[in-house]
C-alpha cells in the first residue's frame, strides 16, 4: 500500500495569494467607481436625449406645443428652485399658457427621474418644441457625475440634440456645484 500525502497549501502560500488579491483588489476598486459613474451619466444623456427627440416628434406629430420641463412631482414645472437632477416630464401643452403649465387635462408624454450620483443644470428653466416652422427653445444641458466629469447635450433652435464634451463655441463645459 502507498503513503497517503496531505494535500493543500501552506500558511506561507495562502498569505501570499491573499495579499495578491488584496492588491489587485484595490487597484480595481477605483475603476469600477469611475466606470459605475460614467454608466449612470451615460444612461441619463441618453434618456434626455430620448426625451427631446419624443417631444420633437410630438409636436410635429400634434400641431401643437410640446414642453420638456424640470420637475419635482411630474404634475408642475419646476422654476430656478430645482435643477434637472430632480427629474423632467413631457407633456403637450394644448392651452399654450405662458409660461407652460401643466393642467390635468393636458398629456403628460414622459417622466423621468435620473440616477446620476452628481448634478444636471441648464442654461434653460424649460424646452418648448413648437411644430414646423416655427423655432424651438435651444439650449445646454451639463450632466455631471460625482466626480466632476462635465458632458452635454446641446438642443439646436429647430430641436436636435446632441451630446458634447465642451460647451457652446468651445469653451469648456463647468459642473454646477454637487449636492
Amino acid at each position: 500500500m502507498g503513503k497517503l500525502q496531505a494535500s493543500g497549501v501552506s500558511l506561507w502560500e495562502l498569505l501570499c495569494a491573499l495579499g495578491l488579491g488584496a492588491v489587485v483588489f484595490s487597484l480595481a476598486v477605483p475603476a469600477l467607481r469611475s466606470f459605475l459613474l460614467d454608466a449612470r451619466r451615460t444612461a441619463d444623456i441618453n434618456a434626455f436625449v430620448t426625451a427631446v427627440q419624443l417631444a420633437r416628434s410630438e409636436a410635429a406629430k400634434r400641431g401643437m406645443p410640446v414642453v420638456l420641463c424640470k420637475t419635482a412631482d411630474a404634475s408642475n414645472c419646476a422654476g430656478t428652485e430645482l435643477r434637472y437632477d430632480s427629474g423632467w416630464m413631457i407633456f403637450v401643452n394644448t392651452d399654450r399658457i405662458r409660461p407652460p403649465h401643466r393642467s390635468p387635462a393636458e398629456d403628460l408624454l414622459m417622466h423621468y427621474l435620473p440616477e446620476t450620483q452628481g448634478t444636471i443644470s441648464a442654461n434653460r428653466r424649460l424646452f418648448e418644441f413648437r411644430p414646423f416652422s416655427w423655432r424651438s427653445t435651444n439650449g445646454t444641458v451639463t450632466f455631471c457625475d460625482a466626480a466632476g466629469r462635465p458632458r452635454a447635450v446641446i438642443v439646436s433652435y429647430t430641436g436636435r440634440p446632441r451630446v458634447a464634451d465642451i460647451g457652446p463655441g468651445g469653451r469648456p463645459l463647468v459642473c454646477a456645484d454637487l449636492p
